[in-house]
């Protein structure tokens, strides 16, 4: 009730000793009270029981089919697919990056005596805050080891894997989060220029080089994706672009934090990221784990650094250039055969950052469809092939304003992206049949 109270406060000022609030949290506690001891109806515990046994159903039929079950990347369905295959895929993952080394004993309590003697000695030598110190110092009570999981990208050919490795309580969480605070902010705001925040800022950047007259019938489209950013992130590297971001845009001191302070506290995020898979102990040596808060501001910070070259070629040749963190859209009024020598060239930055790519007059990038038409751009609402038309159904017990957010959602894209009438209703009929899939 305590913290109700403070949300109060905070968003609408009602102060914390008011009897409107003394009132509030008094008959709220009274309903739950209410609906947690009350006994359940017959059609409660109908439900309740049904749903159970419809759950034991589906266990044995993965048990006796050898499936496995995991809600799949970004669309939020569940797949089923078999055991043996997403052994084999792990493993062939694994091999592939070299990423993970395995350890012969449970790391976590080495790891937490390593975050606090560096935290302390940090706070010693006065390079971080006194409340920083404190943000970040793991409780030896509640740390946790984390633990790596795989979920299923059905929307990519052959349904590889992303891995995920969960660490709410591992004990460099904390300085990851507050990395990720004082860092993040400076990325936005120092690299607007060559970064976009979705389809729309890419159709206005489009819509701008239209205005400019720079857009020909021939104008090529193409779009990069780096594979495996987050894993392959070389670690050493990534720290020493970090502080060269820093120095490059006057931040000697974030919030109270040096830069040394900084490049040791991410050090020691990406070097130990001790987790457990299966029954056995991993460290990762290779990039940083996909669900530390950090990973993102690494890994666009290093991307900083890596797309100069091309930053600069296409500013020379007033052609476009916007990235969405590991997804590159350029133009291009050349042979099409530069783009290619220019992903060529790409590849050789790094060792470790592998490029692939669309050229043509029509391409996606990530929700927009593009396609240069004779010298007239027209965008509408992409959806990828192996998509499923899938949303919460309607007879759900989720609150109703969800159903009217996704359908009000839907129809602001289909409105921003379509360019014309006919792309529009297009989509429109595309939502009208999703809606009946999940009635």
């Amino acid at each position: 009730m305590s913290k109700i109270a403070v949300d109060l406060n905070h968003r609408h000022a009602i102060p914390m000793k008011a009897l409107e609030i003394k009132h509030f949290c008094t008959d709220l506690e009274t309903i739950f009270n209410e609906r947690y001891t009350s006994t359940l109806t017959y059609l409660d515990i109908y439900r309740i029981r049904k749903d159970i046994k419809f759950i034991h159903s589906i266990k044995r039929k993965l048990r006796k089919t050898d499936s496995i079950i995991r809600v799949t990347d970004k669309s939020g369905i569940f797949h089923i697919g078999s055991t043996v295959d997403y052994d084999e895929k792990i493993e062939k993952y694994q091999a592939k990056t070299n990423a993970y080394i395995q350890l012969s004993s449970d790391p976590l309590m080495n790891t937490f005596y390593k975050v606090v003697s560096l935290l302390n000695n940090l706070r010693i030598k006065q390079q971080i805050t006194q409340w920083q110190h404190t943000k970040m110092m793991p409780d030896k009570n509640k740390i946790q080891l984390a633990y790596l999981y795989f979920i299923p990208k059905p929307h990519k050919t052959g349904t590889p894997l992303r891995p995920i490795v969960s660490g709410m309580n591992a004990p460099t969480t904390k300085i990851s989060r507050m990395l990720d605070r004082l860092i993040r902010p400076l990325f936005d705001q120092y690299v607007k220029k060559t970064t976009i925040i979705d389809g729309v800022h890419l159709i206005r950047q489009l819509d701008k080089y239209v205005s400019l007259g720079l857009l020909k019938p021939t104008t090529h489209l193409c779009t990069f994706d780096i594979t495996d950013l987050y894993t392959m992130l070389p670690q050493e590297q990534s720290i020493a672009i970090s502080k060269q971001f820093l120095i490059r845009f006057n931040q000697t001191h974030t919030r109270g934090m040096s830069i040394n302070a900084i490049k040791s506290l991410a050090r020691i995020v990406l070097t130990e990221n001790v987790f457990i898979y299966g029954d056995k102990y991993y460290r990762q040596v290779k990039g940083d784990a996909m669900g530390s808060p950090l990973t993102l501001t690494l890994a666009n910070i290093f991307m900083w650094h890596w797309e100069q070259k091309l930053v600069e070629k296409q500013k020379a040749s007033n052609e476009l250039y916007d990235r969405y963190i590991d997804d590159i859209f350029l133009t291009s009024n050349d042979s099409t055969e530069s783009p290619r020598d220019m992903l060529e060239n790409a590849n050789k930055y790094h060792v470790n950052i592998k490029l692939t790519h669309e050229i043509g007059s029509c391409v996606s990038f990530l929700d927009v469809q593009i396609n240069n038409h004779d010298g007239n751009i027209i965008t509408s609402v992409y959806h990828k092939e192996a998509s499923e038309p899938y949303i919460v159904p309607f007879k759900s017990d989720h609150p109703r304003h969800i159903f009217e957010n996704i359908i009000t959602t839907a129809l602001l894209r289909a409105i921003r992206y379509s360019s014309t009438l006919q792309t529009f209703n297009h989509e429109i009929r595309a939502l009208k049949l999703m809606l009946l899939y999940n009635r």
